[in-house]
């Protein structure tokens, strides 16, 4: 690597005065170029890395009348070109992760990026603090990458006197990360080159929107990328009085107790095949009849519920046929002292409190924190040479509890008819969905219900691709499946942004 070089932006556009006094230092873009080199199975990668932050305006209005515009936020990126390629033909993708409130940290160093974090995996962790790797499967072998902090994430913070809740509601958050990508695809001179999103968990909700923002404003995409999806958090949480996530739900429980060996002797895709049918047909009818439903019927219910779920015939039944998922996590193993991991049911942890009724801690969430932390601040810092101290927010709580969905009613967030929308205004938008079998925050099941009912032309159907990992949310941790998922998402880039011959 060598030595960092600071960017020096021009005056006129990023070192103007904060609104909050004159007296404020100078808001100004700050971004450090590296240079890189990454051994891959197919030769050596030669790429520049920009790291920092960027600076989003907002128009100043008094009296009505417009004052000019002033900084909003500053907000992170890294992003990683290949050296020497065309811009006109390149692809670049531009990925983000979820929460509400999460940095970017898990897409960029788990799956997508040059380099990745060495953590092991269940049962084989490593030791604090973990490590970084060359990764030799990095997406950059197929597009240039920019990895976006989302306000109030990583290093992103809004301009002193501005206000952290400008950010914090969905419809200003697909706003204020679309600016980012057009400032920078305007700044790189990018217009020209095929673009992708890849989102995860929220991402994937962000994402699927932002389709149809972009789109709005004459900015065409090649591909969406979706990791562990939610299209619609009207279903996927309970509601009283809804009775439809629960079968949603029923193939992930299924999946879980076949991981734990509560199914002996059975194929997993056999186990979950069974869970899927139950939960298309009998299990929502079941449901539907309430206090209708006979008590012979209702015995072989609780019955085959119980034993799909790898749960006692007792619970269910005081669950009134109602399993939740929090209340899964710490039922499932209980009798064995242990609680179940919600973003990944392979791992496990001892419960702080035997009798609690619902998921204290998640131990698959304490697996990744750790490691993922300290990669990233040595990265950014080490190697990025980005040198600010400033707090980095993995994961902002802040963020989570105080972000707005009012836009929707009752909070019920859809996305499904904007990412419709966006497919019927490009046809040659493509979107690749890739679903972990143990993912307890974002069930495979829920997803594929929300796909099923995009409204797109049946000839498009083929333009969704749905791939599934024996893994759970973060389906990166586990190797095989970051392996087989990497090469699925590269292949799935080569297609998407493929070009007819000129010929």
């Amino acid at each position: 690597m060598s030595d960092a070089e600071t960017s020096s932006p021009p005056a006129s556009e990023l070192e103007k005065p904060s609104a909050a006094s004159a007296s404020t230092p100078p808001v100004r873009e700050e971004l450090v170029t590296t240079h890189h080199v990454v051994s891959t199975p197919a030769g050596e990668l030669r790429y520049t890395a920009k790291a920092g932050r960027v600076v989003l305006y907002r128009d100043k209005e008094e009296d009505g009348v417009w004052k000019g515009r002033v900084p909003h936020a500053q907000v992170g990126v890294v992003a990683y070109t290949l050296d020497d390629t065309d811009p006109a033909t390149r692809p670049v993708t531009f990925s983000f992760n979820g929460g509400p409130g999460s940095s970017s940290v898990w897409l960029h160093l788990g799956l997508f990026g040059p380099r990745r974090v060495d953590m092991g995996d269940v049962g084989a962790l490593a030791p604090p603090p973990g490590g970084l790797l060359d990764n030799a499967e990095t997406l950059l072998a197929e597009s240039d990458l920019v990895f976006v902090d989302p306000v109030g994430t990583g290093r992103s913070r809004v301009v002193d006197g501005e206000k952290e809740a400008d950010f914090h509601g969905f419809t200003a958050d697909v706003e204020s990360v679309g600016e980012v990508i057009r400032q920078w695809v305007t700044a790189e001179g990018r217009w020209l080159s095929p673009k992708l999103l890849a989102g995860e968990s929220y991402g994937t909700t962000r994402a699927a929107a932002l389709a149809q923002h972009l789109q709005g404003t004459g900015m065409y995409l090649s591909g969406v990328v979706l990791v562990s999806v939610v299209m619609n958090f009207g279903i996927l949480f309970v509601t009283p009085g809804d009775d439809r996530p629960y079968p949603r739900y029923l193939p992930f429980y299924a999946a879980a107790a076949h991981r734990h060996g509560k199914h002996p002797g059975r194929e997993l895709a056999d186990v979950v095949a069974e869970a899927e049918a139950y939960a298309a047909r009998e299990y929502p009818y079941v449901l539907a009849q309430g206090s209708r439903l006979g008590a012979e019927e209702r015995a072989d219910a609780v019955a085959t519920v119980a034993r799909l779920a790898g749960l006692s015939e007792a619970y269910v039944e005081r669950a009134d046929l109602r399993v939740e998922h929090l209340r899964y996590f710490a039922e499932l193993l209980r009798e064995e002292g242990l609680v179940v991991g919600r973003l990944d049911a392979r791992f496990t942890g001892p419960a702080g409190d035997g009798t609690a009724a619902s998921l204290e801690a998640d131990p698959s969430m304490d697996a990744v924190l750790g490691p993922y932390t300290a990669a990233h601040a040595h990265h950014l810092r080490a190697e990025l040479g980005v040198q600010d101290a400033t707090p980095f927010s993995v994961f902002s709580r802040r963020a989570i509890e105080r972000w707005s969905y009012k836009e929707f009613e009752n909070a019920s967030v859809s996305v499904l008819d904007r990412l419709s929308r966006a497919m019927r205004q490009n046809p040659h938008l493509k979107v690749y969905v890739g679903l972990g079998r143990y993912d307890g925050a974002t069930p495979f099941s829920s997803a594929e219900d929300d796909l099923a009912h995009l409204d797109v032309p049946r000839s498009r159907r083929d333009d969704v691709e749905l791939r599934y990992y024996e893994a759970g949310h973060m389906m990166y941790v586990h190797e095989p499946s970051r392996v087989q998922q990497s090469a699925d998402i590269a292949d799935f880039v080569r297609r998407a942004t493929a070009r007819p011959d000129a010929g």
